[in-house]
């Protein structure tokens, strides 16, 4: 099975956190320094790793590029990094300390023709969308910004489509009711992502607990899954994953 996976660290204050279902009042405080975090991932055998900047997803603007350059000169990971990217020069300076992929949120959600263009301007295997979708209370699955602290959220699937038929190489979608809850993934949802955008190359997260959702996501059609709390909590470790 081609599949990658994607440990995760979502950095608040220079620190190792989780959010529950995407609140900053709901946070967990890591005691391993990011750096740290992400060389115990790359000697576990880890090739990738997604960063979050949750400061920057919350008020705009990357905060994180002495880490990422940190992180690249000390490891060999391939890295994933977003969070505050507003900007074509948010993007440059990313690429340039040494990320393989910027994930794009809020402004993919709230100018996606700006979204398209970068795809255009950088490459397809550059930019990595995230549609984050949370449902209202008529079951419409919609897309906060703004480190999914913003009310008016546009609906998922109108801008699955605009994406996929700009050309979207990369998607991320993390279901914003199960993240950090440790309580499965969405595969419905995930299954219905497949079947309107099946070229899109799709990345799931957000309630996975163990390397069963993590088979089950890859087997429904996933390329990708990012493991977060599972991962910091020792629930099940990279070489677990990695060893089928």
């Amino acid at each position: 099975m081609n599949a990658t996976i994607y440990p995760s660290i979502d950095v608040r204050g220079g620190e190792t956190v989780r959010l529950r279902e995407g609140d900053y009042a709901r946070e967990t405080r890591y005691p391993e320094h990011p750096a740290d975090l992400a060389r115990r991932y790359a000697n576990a055998g880890a090739t990738w790793l997604h960063l979050v900047d949750l400061d920057g997803a919350r008020k705009g603007g990357y905060r994180l590029t002495p880490l990422l350059r940190e992180i690249r000169g000390t490891t060999t990971l391939r890295v994933q990094t977003g969070g505050g990217i507003r900007s074509t020069s948010d993007i440059e300076d990313v690429l340039d300390a040494g990320a393989e992929r910027v994930v794009v949120g809020s402004v993919a959600a709230a100018d996606p023709p700006r979204v398209a263009a970068w795809i255009e301007r950088f490459g397809r295997e550059r930019i990595c969308v995230a549609l984050d979708a949370r449902r209202d209370a008529n079951g419409i699955a919609r897309v906060p910004m703004h480190g999914w602290t913003a009310k008016d959220a546009p609906a998922f699937d109108g801008l699955l489509t605009f994406h996929r038929d700009a050309g979207l190489r990369h998607l991320l979608c993390t279901v914003i009711e199960r993240d950090g809850m440790l309580m499965g993934p969405d595969l419905d949802f995930y299954a219905s992502i497949r079947a309107a955008a099946p070229d899109v190359v799709l990345q799931a997260s957000g309630g996975v607990r163990n390397t069963n959702d993590v088979r089950a996501v890859l087997a429904m059609g996933c390329s990708g899954v990012v493991l977060g709390r599972a991962l910091l909590e020792a629930r099940v470790t990279v070489g677990e994953v990695l060893e089928w």
